[in-house]
């Protein structure tokens, strides 16, 4: 197998890049918009800049490099800022896809498209594969477009589905829930976090471990790749108090009219994953289990 992994200086493009250059049957070539974030950590892997929005550059790469299958992680996620710009968003989401979807039924490349639970309203999670899409905001349109775009195509394709991915990855500007909580109540700092919204958090080398199952198999149709347990973000926040024995009391319990943002959010999502499980072996860490490997890895990096 050669994979041509796509977004490789994100969050899952990083858990990708250490989880497949550990693979012995895997060529791994990774591509970013930007330099590469990981050249220090590996310098054993391929990288090439690709900006996936241009079409001359992705038919010009794929055409070189000849991958058999395609991971495509690369996107615009942050929710408000493509609600507000949504030109940019459908660019990134939309657009790029396209480019590659065309690309990859050229020549037979089988592509893992990364989706989200943003693409369903949020009245009725948890939710399998075969649950009705209705975004409630313009990222979520998006992505729903992107999805389309993957399903007409004429080449072998899967779709990987997650929910609320939260991991620790090398030289990356966002945090995540779980370093945030924990970060925030050792500063003595009171938050506030949201009791109705309902979601199956993601860690993200479950979700990489997902997209290398479905790229392994070369599996086709949708895939809900996520955790199992349904939690609010306010009981998200209560365990990681718990985990480091930190004051829960500076945790305060809100709804999201609490806080006005150019997007609205669905309030109930989630995933069942039992076609997962299933069809491709796919087992997720526990939320504890979760936020046991992020302190580990966020300790390790601050050292």
């Amino acid at each position: 197998m050669k994979i041509l992994l796509t977004g490789s200086n994100g969050l899952l493009g990083q858990k990708l890049v250490a989880l497949l250059r550990q693979q012995p049957d895997v060529a791994l070539v990774a591509t970013s918009r930007g330099p590469n974030k990981l050249a220090g950590l590996y310098p054993d892997v391929r990288f090439i800049e690709l900006d996936v929005s241009d079409a001359a550059q992705v038919q010009q790469v794929l055409a070189r490099e000849q991958p058999t299958h395609l991971i495509h992680t690369a996107a615009m996620t942050n929710v408000d800022e493509c609600e507000l710009n949504r030109e940019a968003c459908w660019q990134h989401n939309v657009t790029a896809v396209e480019h590659l979807v065309q690309a990859c039924a050229r020549q037979q490349i089988h592509l893992t498209h990364l989706s989200t639970d943003f693409v369903f309203s949020g009245e009725a999670g948890p939710l399998a594969e075969d649950a009705v899409p209705g975004p409630v905001n313009f990222y979520g349109e998006s992505k729903l477009a992107a999805e389309q775009a993957v399903q007409a195509s004429l080449g072998p394709w899967a779709i990987a589905r997650t929910v609320l991915v939260y991991g620790v990855a090398h030289d990356y500007g966002r945090t995540n829930l779980v370093i945030w909580v924990r970060d925030s109540l050792r500063a003595g700092k009171p938050i506030k976090v949201v009791a109705d919204q309902w979601r199956t958090p993601t860690l993200a080398e479950d979700l990489a471990q997902g997209c290398w199952l479905l790229a392994r198999q070369t599996a086709q149709g949708i895939y809900h790749i996520s955790g199992e347990e349904m939690l609010t973000p306010h009981a998200m926040a209560l365990r990681v108090a718990a985990h480091f024995g930190l004051d829960a009391g500076l945790i305060e319990r809100v709804d999201a009219s609490t806080f006005t943002q150019p997007a609205r959010r669905p309030a109930r999502t989630g995933f069942l994953i039992a076609k997962a499980r299933h069809d491709l072996g796919y087992r997720p860490h526990t939320f504890a289990e979760g936020i046991a490997l992020v302190s580990v890895q966020n300790e390790t990096a601050a050292s």
